[in-house]
C-alpha cells in the first residue's frame, strides 16, 4: 500500500478488511475512505472499539490517533489508492484466475450465470451484489485470499477512465462485453462515448488474454477488432463463435435455445425471460467453454437458473403474476422487458399491465427516449399503463396515447408509492404485470405493495 506502520505490530495478520463500522468484522483492517458526505478516517477509533485489529488512514490524521489501544496504525498517502493496491497485490498472490463482466446492461446476470456454470468444475468467488465500482471491486478482489480458482466479477461505471482504473487492479484473464446502450447518457455526449469508455476493458491485454464480445452490437464488435489478445464472439443475429441458432421466447417461462459453438451444439431451456437475458447467457456459455466446461453441464446448469432478485423475477401471487424488474433500467432493456410482456400468451378475459418507473440518467434525451419507451409500450397493445416519475415519464405516457393506447388505460403518477397505491387497485386475478424503473425511483415499492395484498 505504500504505507507507514506507526503504531502496532507490524507482523499482525488481518482476518479481512472493513470501511463500515457497522459491519465490521472482529480482527478486520479498517480503511478510513473519503466519501461524499463523511471521511471514514473520522471513524477509526470507533473502528477500533468494535473490534478492528488495524486502520489505515491518512498521513496527516495518523498523528491524532491514540497509540495505546494495540491496534495497528498504517498511514498513507490515499486510502482510497492503498485499498485499491492492496486488493490488485491480493490478486497476483491468490494464482486465480479472474473473469471480468461490463456493459451497459446485463452484467450482473451474466455474471452470476457464469459463476453457475465454472461452479461446475471450479471454485469460484464473484462480487456480491453490484459491488462494481473503485472501492466494491477492490473489497471483493481481496477475498481471493481464500485462493478459489476462478473470481468472476463485473465493472460499472458511469464517467470515462473508471472501467480502465478497474482493469488496472483486476487484471483480468478474460473480459465479457455485453452490450453498450443508453444507460449515463447524462455523462456522456453519444452512445458512441459510451462504447469508447466502456471500451476501456480492452486495455493492459496479452496475447493469451481472452475478450468474450457480443458479435451482435455494431459498437462493441467494431471496438472488439482492437483487442490486444483473443476474441471469442456471441450471438444472435450475427455469425458468433457461440450463437443462438433456434429461438423460441416462451414470455414469462423464459426461453427455449439451440446454442451452436466449436464444441457442438446444445439445447438449453432457460427460465430467464427476455431475449436480453438469452444474449447473457450465451455470453455466459462462451466463458464457461473458455474454461472447458462441458456442455451437458452448462445445460443442466441453465435449466437450475434463477434471477437475481428485481432483476426479472416472475412472482406467482394469489391471482396474479408480476414481473419483478424494478432493480434497473434503461429504454433498451425497458423495451426488451415490454416484449416479453407482450410475448407472454394469457386468457382473453386476462390483461397485461406495465408500471413503468423514468429511465435516470439520460441527460437531454431523456424525453425522446421516454417517448420511444411510450410507443413501445403501444405497440405491445398493453390493456394498462401506469407510468412514475416526472417529466419524461408523463411524455412516455402522453406518446403511448398518441400511438394508439386508449387514454382511459394509461395513468401517471410522481411516486411510486401513489403507483403502487393504483396498481393495487386495479389488478384483478389473471393480470400479468410487468414492474420496471430506475433505481431511485423505487418501483420496487409497487412490487412490495403487490406482494403486500396477493402474497
Amino acid at each position: 500500500m505504500d504505507g507507514e506502520i506507526v503504531a502496532g505490530d507490524p507482523n499482525h495478520a488481518f482476518t479481512g478488511v472493513s470501511i463500515d463500522t457497522r459491519t465490521l468484522p472482529a480482527g478486520a483492517l479498517f480503511f478510513g475512505i473519503r466519501g461524499g458526505r463523511f471521511d471514514g478516517a473520522d471513524f477509526a477509533e470507533r473502528a477500533v472499539a468494535a473490534g478492528a485489529a488495524g486502520v489505515v488512514v491518512p498521513l496527516g490524521f495518523a498523528p491524532r490517533l491514540r497509540r495505546d489501544t494495540g491496534a495497528v496504525v498504517v498511514a498513507v498517502a490515499d486510502t482510497t489508492a492503498a485499498l485499491q493496491s492492496l486488493a490488485r497485490g491480493v490478486r497476483r498472490a491468490s494464482g486465480s484466475k479472474v473473469v471480468a463482466i461490463t456493459g451497459s446492461a446485463g452484467k450482473t446476470t451474466t455474471k452470476e450465470v457464469a459463476a453457475e456454470f465454472l461452479a461446475a468444475r471450479y471454485s469460484v468467488i464473484r462480487n456480491r451484489g453490484n459491488l462494481n465500482n473503485h472501492i466494491g471491486l477492490p473489497l471483493s478482489l481481496i477475498e481471493l485470499r481464500q485462493r478459489p480458482d476462478i473470481a468472476v466479477v463485473e465493472l460499472g461505471m458511469n464517467h470515462a477512465g473508471e472501467i480502465s482504473t478497474l482493469v488496472g487492479i483486476a487484471e483480468p484473464d478474460v473480459r465479457v462485453w455485453t452490450n453498450v446502450g443508453e444507460a449515463h447518457l447524462e455523462f456522456f455526449a453519444t452512445e458512441d462515448a459510451i462504447a469508447d469508455a466502456k471500451a476501456e476493458i480492452l486495455e493492459r491485454a496479452g496475447p493469451g488474454t481472452l475478450l468474450v464480445a457480443n458479435a451482435d452490437d455494431q459498437r462493441v464488435a467494431a471496438r472488439a477488432k482492437t483487442f490486444a489478445g483473443r476474441v471469442t464472439t456471441f450471438g444472435i443475429d450475427r455469425e458468433a463463435d457461440v450463437r443462438a441458432v433456434a429461438l423460441q421466447d416462451l414470455g414469462i417461462d423464459g426461453s427455449r435455445v439451440r446454442v451452436a459453438t466449436a464444441i457442438g451444439d446444445v439445447a438449453i431451456d432457460s427460465p430467464l425471460v427476455g431475449r436480453g437475458n438469452v444474449l447473457n447467457v450465451l455470453a455466459a456459455i462462451a466463458v464457461a467453454i473458455a474454461f472447458d466446461v462441458p456442455l451437458a453441464s452448462i445445460a443442466e446448469r441453465t435449466a437450475a437458473l434463477k434471477p437475481a432478485p428485481h432483476r426479472g423475477e416472475v412472482l406467482k401471487l394469489s391471482g396474479v403474476t408480476v414481473i419483478d424488474d424494478s432493480y434497473n433500467a434503461n429504454p433498451t432493456a425497458t423495451k426488451r422487458a415490454i416484449d416479453v410482456l407482450g410475448a407472454t400468451p394469457l386468457a382473453a378475459t386476462f390483461r397485461r399491465i406495465a408500471v413503468l418507473g423514468e429511465m435516470l440518467e439520460l441527460g437531454d434525451r431523456s424525453v425522446s427516449l421516454h417517448e420511444d419507451v411510450g410507443r413501445a409500450a403501444a405497440r405491445a397493445k398493453v390493456d394498462a399503463l401506469i407510468a412514475v416519475g416526472g417529466v419524461p415519464a408523463a411524455a412516455l405516457a402522453d406518446a403511448a396515447i398518441r400511438s394508439g393506447l386508449p387514454r382511459s388505460s394509461v395513468q401517471h403518477f410522481p411516486t411510486s408509492d401513489e403507483a403502487a397505491d393504483a396498481t393495487a387497485a386495479l389488478v384483478r386475478t389473471g393480470d400479468l404485470v410487468l414492474v420496471k424503473g430506475s433505481r431511485g425511483v423505487r418501483t420496487d415499492r409497487v412490487v412490495d405493495r403487490l406482494r403486500a395484498e396477493r402474497g
